[in-house]
């Protein structure tokens, strides 16, 4: 499954003006600009080296210019899920993640659509959920954002009047449905509904069922593409 990533770019420019020489007893001046580095977003804690011109000057006629540069070192933002945690599984992996973590308006209705769908289920159940939401935000024939795919008409039991109800921020349900929200986004973990884009619970049989491709069954999902 791709996801979107994002990456930043820096541009440096050096200008160096040359040598002239006005006076008969072969004055010399030297001219010297350089710009510093601009950036085309601002990365919180970002520290810059900048760089570092030498101009040696020649009693010539030819004067030779020599530059020393460093490199220039641009850091790059972490991402939402902060990618450098890692775990040997779904549990420990989701136990990294920092719950205290402010979520955008789109992951906030992938969490909310984990929360109210699976709350109850193993944690693989809750990623499956989630990465159905994902993969129909990715298809053409659904809404093309997390949130269109959640508050569409008639496909979410949990949505009433094209509204979420409300949930209680506090309880750790709601702090573990963020994390596997954020996993999923950030396809930090391999979910065995991969491709899935319908499920149900086991206790129902919709008809629409019949015309799908089962891919896996988890606690009491059934997951279709």
């Amino acid at each position: 499954m791709s996801r979107k990533t994002y990456s930043y770019s820096a541009l440096a420019i050096v200008a160096v003006a040359g040598l002239s020489f006005s006076s008969a007893d072969g004055a010399e001046a030297i001219a010297q600009d350089a710009l510093t580095q601009e950036s085309d977003v601002v990365v919180e804690g970002q520290t810059t080296e900048a760089d570092t011109i030498e101009i040696v000057p020649q009693t010539s006629t030819n004067p030779e210019i020599t530059f020393v540069t460093n490199e220039v070192v641009q850091p790059v933002a972490e991402p939402l899920t902060a990618a450098n945690v890692e775990g040997s599984s779904l549990r420990e992996l989701v136990s990294g993640m920092d719950k205290d973590a402010q979520l955008t308006e789109q992951l906030r209705c992938l969490a909310g659509a984990v929360y109210f769908e699976a709350r109850g289920e193993p944690l693989d159940g809750q990623l499956a959920v989630a990465e159905v939401v994902i993969n129909r935000a990715q298809d053409s024939r659904w809404p093309a954002s997390y949130c269109g795919v959640v508050h569409q008409r008639a496909q979410f039991s949990f949505v009433r009047g094209g509204k979420m109800p409300a949930i209680n921020t506090s309880k750790a349900t709601w702090h573990r449905a963020k994390a596997v929200a954020r996993i999923a986004h950030e396809n930090l973990w391999q979910s065995e509904a991969n491709e899935a884009v319908y499920f149900h619970a086991k206790y129902v049989r919709p008809a629409w069922s019949r015309k799908k491709t089962r891919v896996t069954q988890i606690d009491t999902h059934v997951f279709y593409r």
